[in-house]
């Protein structure tokens, strides 16, 4: 099965490397730029799980593309969905699965419009990583997962397939019986994060270091799963346990990659990961989470005046 890794980037650098390093028949879709870049110096990986270095990576450009493939895993930032469909779209044909690797339920709307719900899967990656100023992807943690599944729920001879190909790559690989509710709850948890770390511009540890700290992470904890269940998908046991380990983590370097977006002056997910979530809350109180949206737009507002 031929694999089509639409973006080189943390991400889709990252798990891409790894297929291709299993023997997998994986192209990245990249920009010219990209493709010179790795022309020249390789897609490289510095990870707690082995570094990769791979020389002259097959890349192709979206006005290459002659033929569908058989998986194409979307690795794009969200603001960038519109044009990144655009670049693959003549990689999708009948049988094509793509399997999205974006935060949040806002670009599953556009892909099922773009091309029909029955060829989209859900999809939801669990990897801390970021781009080195030589393009080198840095894998910051020790968890590398990429789940996959057919939506709503269930699982299909098709997902079996898709997920023989994925398995024994060098990273965790899940096919879920339930995506959208693990989606949902990965959502609930980036919100907060990225809500908490960008409105205090700190980290988790300095957030709870300091006055009433806790108190706000918990507070947006609590309104983003009272979204999420107000939408039909109240958080699990084991993911609120999770999220609260991991956000109530005295002395915890960990931010949210917005936050590392937002310092250096780039551009940030806010709506696709804080808006949308909002717009979905129907009579849900949360004010705390508004206040989060208020200071990410300000930021997007003075970053356009330049």
């Amino acid at each position: 099965m031929r694999i089509l890794v639409v973006g080189a980037g943390a991400i889709g650098g990252y798990f891409g490397a790894r297929l291709l390093q299993a023997g997998r028949d994986v192209t990245f879709l990249v920009r010219p730029r990209r493709a010179a870049l790795l022309a020249e110096r390789g897609l490289r990986i510095m990870s707690p799980h082995g570094d990769v270095r791979i020389e002259d990576p097959p890349t192709v450009l979206s006005t290459q593309i002659t033929a569908p493939y058989d998986v194409v895993l979307l690795s794009c930032k969200a603001y960038d969905l519109d044009g990144a469909m655009d670049s693959f779209a003549p990689a999708v044909g009948p049988d094509t699965v793509v399997i999205p690797m974006l935060n949040g339920m806002q670009h599953l709307d556009k892909l099922d419009a773009r091309f029909g719900a029955k060829r989209v899967m859900g999809g939801r990656c669990m990897i801390s990583s970021t781009l080195d100023e030589q393009g080198t992807i840095l894998h910051l943690s020790a968890f590398h997962i990429l789940s996959f599944g057919e939506r709503p729920a269930g699982t299909t001879a098709r997902a079996r397939a898709v997920a023989a190909l994925l398995e024994n790559a060098g990273f965790d690989v899940q096919r879920s019986e339930a995506i959208m509710q693990d989606m949902w709850e990965k959502w609930l948890f980036l919100a907060t994060l990225a809500a908490s770390t960008c409105l205090m511009r700190a980290t988790i540890g300095d957030i709870l270091a300091a006055p009433h700290g806790r108190e706000t992470i918990a507070a947006l904890l609590d309104e983003c799963a009272a979204i999420a269940a107000a939408n039909g998908y109240p958080a699990r046991a084991p993911a609120l346990e999770q999220a609260r380990a991991t956000l109530f983590a005295e002395g915890s370097p960990l931010m949210a990659s917005m936050l590392r977006d937002l310092e250096r002056g780039a551009a940030i997910e806010s709506d696709q990961i804080v808006g949308d979530l909002l717009a979905r809350r129907g009579q849900t109180p949360a004010p705390t989470l508004e206040l989060a949206l208020t200071s990410l737009k300000a930021y997007e507002a003075r970053r356009a005046r330049g």
